[in-house]
This record gives structure tokens, C-alpha cells and sequence, in this order.
């Protein structure tokens, strides 16, 4: 930790912990001290440390091939992407290396689309105020938190933010200049928030009225978080676009764009590129975890834990005077606090638990999808000792 000091630049605070092996759903640090993690690494291991199938897939992977230019063909990229496709909207796949890869990507997609199908006047993009979508330039701009944003400007031209949830906020910014309007289905880092699902409803029909592309978000959301595969299948509506990432390698670095064959064909040859996305490596990796959430049936398992959590969470700190709600959607939970968060979470580390503060006064709980009861019980015992 000092080294880090020395060597690394200061863009995160770090809880004081060094992390150096997991299984399942717990860590051990260089103390060995054990950890039970509702943190998942911020949703990324759904499958929780190490899974097996993923693991092997990876070993076996990299004795034959690790990485060549996507100037060739690669049969595990064309094999996780045929398994998006048969189990999502979608008719074809980009692959990346982030969710802010994806995002941008997407949002390259819907401007190309609508200059070919409506002229250049279309460029527009309309996000959600308190959504958050990644940290390239383009995306803390599309972020419609201004913290995120502090000290970078100027910002990047042709966004506008709605209020999440409200279709008359949003029909006050959509103008003949928008050409998409990027959602998440549940907003992650803006506190765990959801809008209805009449709200989602008229998204998408007002964006099939106006021609404007409807990308959701599911970087934190898809693979099996929510209970779902994917965020959207729990508001009756299908968008034209979606972004993935976190969760679909289990850890190794990943992007996808997942989008109709309308919307896909506005890119050519030439149009976008990433010079790792879609290696073999990580491909076989993200085989694997959607193999492994699919056979499992672990989006199953999650609402069926998750509701469980939730009942338990509510129960448990109902007399609580601290806790002013307690929310979630399968294993996405997040409890809103009168104080700040992060002295609680500090509290729950000294106790064995990873839990993680979101916004300032708003605790998220992440667990891997593979928890059990008994896991479950005991962060709930911790939870409730660490808001008493």
C-alpha cells in the first residue's frame, strides 16, 4: 500500500485492504484475514473467484492461442457472440475491451445510423440525469452527474439529460437533432434507481415513432444481476442497441455492443475497431460464464436469493432509524442511510464483509450470483451489526 503511493497515480480511494486470492464468494488479504465479498468487484464476478468452467477455459485457451488482429477470424469470439444473439434481441455483436469502450461504440453506431437514414442533422444524444456510463471524455459527458465531470471541460458537444423516469422531461429535450437516447434499465452508480415499467414502455414506443435509436445500457445490469439475462427482459420492451461488459468474461477485460441488423449495418469496414476486443483469450473466458450463468440457471438463483435478501434486509432493519430505504432487483440491493456511507462500509471491512458505497449516503450490495443462504445470512448479520 505505501508503494502504491510511490508508484501508481492517485485516481482511486482505496480501502485500506490488500486483496491477493479469492474462491467462491470470499477474499483473503496479504494477512490472510478472510472476507466475505458483496462487492463482486463492482458486478463484474457474478460467478464469484475463480469458477471452474472458466478457469479451464482459460488454460485450455491459452496454450493454443491468446491473441491475433481481428483482421483474421477467431472461432470463440464468433461462438460467445452466437450465444448473445440466441439468447438476447440482437442479431449481431461488436466486441471491446470496457463498458466505456461499449458505450462509445454505441453511441458512434447511432450517429452513423441516423446521418445515413436521416442526414447530417441528426447527432443528438439524450441521457439521463444521475446515470453514469463511463470515463472516456465522450462518456462522463453522456454521465448526468456533474462530479464526474468537474475539471475536464470543456465537454464533448451533442448531449442532453432528461430525468430518469419522466417521459415529459424527456420530451422537452428531444429535438429533430436526436439520434439516440442511451438508458440504463436500472441506474447502477446513480444509487441503484429504477423507473416503471409503463415508463419504459412509452420509451420505447415514442422512440419507434420518432425513428431515434433506443440503446440501453447494460453494463452493470446484463448477465444474470437482476435475475434476468438482461435488464430489459423485466420491462416488457426490447431496445434496438445494448452495451455489456463487467460480468460477461468474469473478470477479463471486455466490451460488447449487441445490436438489430438495422441498427448494425450503418458500420463498415473501417467504421470502429479495438485492437484487443474479441481476442481469444477473453472470448473463451466469456463462453464459458454465459455457458456456465445459462446451465446453471443462475438468473433463476438470483431472483430466488435476492428476493430472500431483500425480505430479510427489510425485516432486519425495519426499527432501524438510520435507514431510510432499502431497495433491489434480484442480487442489485442498495440500502439509503441518513449518514455517510463509506465510515459503515469501513466498519463492515473490520468485520469481513466488502460492501460498497455508492453516491454519499447510499450502501450497494453486489454478491456473486453462485451465493448461498448461509453466506447470505451472515452479511446480513454484519449489515445489520454495522447500522446499529
Amino acid at each position: 500500500m505505501d508503494l502504491s503511493k510511490k508508484y501508481l497515480m492517485n485516481t482511486y480511494n482505496r480501502l485500506p485492504v490488500a486483496l491477493v486470492r479469492g474462491r467462491g464468494s470470499y477474499v483473503w488479504d496479504a494477512d490472510g484475514k478472510k472476507y466475505l465479498d458483496f462487492f463482486s468487484g463492482l458486478a463484474v464476478n457474478n460467478l464469484g473467484h475463480l469458477p471452474p468452467r472458466v478457469l479451464y477455459a482459460i488454460s485450455k485457451q491459452a496454450r493454443r492461442l491468446m491473441h491475433v488482429s481481428n483482421l483474421f477470424y477467431t472461432d470463440q469470439q464468433i461462438i460467445l457472440a452466437r450465444l448473445l444473439v440466441e439468447n438476447s434481441f440482437g442479431d449481431k455483436v461488436f466486441f471491446c475491451n470496457s463498458g466505456a469502450e461499449a458505450n462509445e461504440g454505441a453511441v458512434k453506431l447511432a450517429r452513423k445510423y441516423a446521418k445515413k437514414k436521416f442526414g447530417p442533422h441528426r447527432f443528438e444524444v439524450v441521457t439521463m440525469k444521475n446515470s453514469f456510463h463511463g470515463r472516456t471524455l465522450a462518456m462522463i459527458t453522456a454521465t448526468g452527474q456533474e462530479k464526474y465531470q468537474k475539471g475536464f471541460e470543456p465537454l464533448m458537444p451533442g448531449f442532453k439529460y432528461a430525468t430518469f423516469g419522466d417521459m415529459g422531461s424527456l420530451h422537452s429535450v428531444v429535438s429533430d437533432a436526436t439520434c439516440a437516447i442511451l438508458v440504463e434499465p436500472i441506474q447502477g452508480e446513480g444509487g441503484v434507481r429504477f423507473a416503471s415499467k409503463d415508463y419504459f414502455k412509452s420509451l420505447r414506443q415514442f422512440c419507434s415513432e420518432k425513428g431515434i435509436l433506443l440503446i440501453f445500457d447494460e453494463v452493470q445490469t446484463g448477465l444474470g444481476r437482476t435475475g434476468k439475462l438482461f435488464g430489459y427482459q423485466h420491462f416488457g420492451v426490447e431496445p434496438d442497441v445494448m452495451t455489456l461488459a463487467k460480468a460477461l468474461c468474469s473478470g477479463l477485460p471486455v466490451g460488447a455492443i449487441v445490436a438489430r441488423d438495422f441498427a448494425a449495418e450503418a458500420f463498415e469496414p473501417g467504421d470502429h475497431a479495438a485492437t484487443f476486443g474479441g481476442n481469444p483469450l477473453v472470448m473463451s473466458a466469456g463462453v464459458a460464464t454465459l455457458e456456465t450463468i445459462l446451465k446453471e440457471k443462475l438468473c433463476a438463483a438470483a431472483t430466488e436469493k435476492g428476493d430472500y435478501f431483500l425480505k430479510e434486509l427489510k425485516k432486519r432493519l425495519k426499527k432501524n432509524a438510520s435507514v431510510q430505504e432499502i431497495r433491489g432487483l434480484g442480487l442489485f440491493l442498495a440500502i439509503d442511510i441518513d449518514q455517510a456511507a463509506r465510515p459503515i462500509v469501513l466498519k463492515a471491512l473490520e468485520k469481513g464483509l466488502l460492501l460498497n458505497a455508492v453516491q454519499e449516503k447510499t450502501l450497494r450490495i453486489l454478491p456473486p450470483l453462485t451465493v448461498s443462504q448461509k453466506e447470505i445470512d451472515l452479511g446480513l448479520k454484519i449489515i445489520e451489526e454495522v447500522l446499529s
